[in-house]
């Protein structure tokens, strides 16, 4: 493996920023975890092409990360690059029926435009923070909608291949997963939306965002959700009944207002973070026989 050599060759090529050593608090909700060895901004098809082209012969293992909403880095960074999607892939467009938006735009930012231009559809995002690109990767939502329901097509980008179209229908979503990762690089959704009635699509993303203001812990530095939902059960239920509601391990702390989000109290590490996670798990397998799976990513060594 040669960093250097990487950084090398694609600093003087890509049109966004290259550099080493970024420290990835900067970059994830968290607000913790090391440098990223290389850092890479892929300003448009092109750029992506050539710096996973480089990556690939330079032995260097990289990942794609949107706003860090869904990210754990350790405390001792990540012994690779780090991809982000630039200009070209933060674009949007409503028309005939659809939204057109690259996977590098802020889902908060799509929610507002759509009520803007009266177009309903979009309303289940509010509240939800990262990028559009995330929200297809995990099939972001609620329980009463998500965006896998709403998607026409996405766009892929495979590395050494290069784009592919796939239709929504041939997606396998599923609760907070989509496929869409083992299959590539998200670089642009369309989605379904309508005409709707603004002053109706305004009180439905007020109401819903008093719900989540209500039900979750959205001033403090967190992940979202920790672990993914038991089938017929709520892994935040599962840990209150266990106890663990408050528990700490040095600055990170499971929220009193939801049990399934662990919240940066201050001054916590990734280690503070990871090992809370690992033991709500066998407090919870201890209690109630279940193994919680975490929904959350983990990237560098833990």
């Amino acid at each position: 493996m040669s960093l250097e050599r990487a950084r090398a060759r694609l600093a003087g090529s890509l049109s966004g920023e290259v550099h080493s050593g970024e420290p990835m608090s900067r970059h994830t909700t968290y607000r913790v975890g090391g440098p990223a060895a290389l850092w890479v901004v892929a300003d448009t098809i092109a750029d992506l092409s050539l710096a996973t082209d480089v990556l690939l012969e330079e032995d260097v293992s990289y990942t794609v990360v949107g706003k860090g909403s869904n990210l754990l880095v350790a405390d001792a960074g990540y012994d690779g690059a780090v991809l982000v999607l630039g200009r070209d892939f933060k674009h949007h467009e409503i028309a005939d029926g659809t939204l057109r938006a690259g996977a590098g735009t802020i889902l908060a930012f799509l929610v507002q435009q759509t009520f803007h231009e009266g177009v309903a559809g979009m309303t289940w995002g509010v509240g939800i923070p990262g990028t559009l690109g995330g929200a297809l990767a995990m099939n972001a939502g609620t329980r009463e909608g998500w965006i896998g329901q709403i998607v026409e097509s996405v766009t892929l980008f495979v590395p050494g291949s290069g784009l592919s179209l796939v239709k929504g229908a041939a997606i396998e979503w599923g609760y907070r997963t989509s496929g869409l990762v083992r299959r590539g690089i998200i670089v642009e959704g369309v989605l379904r939306v309508t005409e709707g009635d603004p002053l109706r699509i305004r009180a439905e993303m007020e109401r819903n965002l008093r719900a989540r203001k209500a039900s979750q812990p959205l001033g403090l530095p967190s992940a979202g959700s920790v672990f993914v939902n038991p089938e017929g059960d709520s892994a935040g239920r599962l840990i209150e009944a266990a106890g663990c509601k408050g528990m700490r391990l040095g600055g990170a702390a499971v929220s009193t207002v939801h049990a399934n989000f662990i919240v940066n109290d201050g001054g916590a590490t990734a280690a503070d973070i990871a090992g809370l996670i690992r033991k709500l798990q066998m407090t919870v397998r201890d209690t109630h026989g279940v193994e919680l799976r975490p929904e959350i990513r983990f990237l560098g060594t833990f």
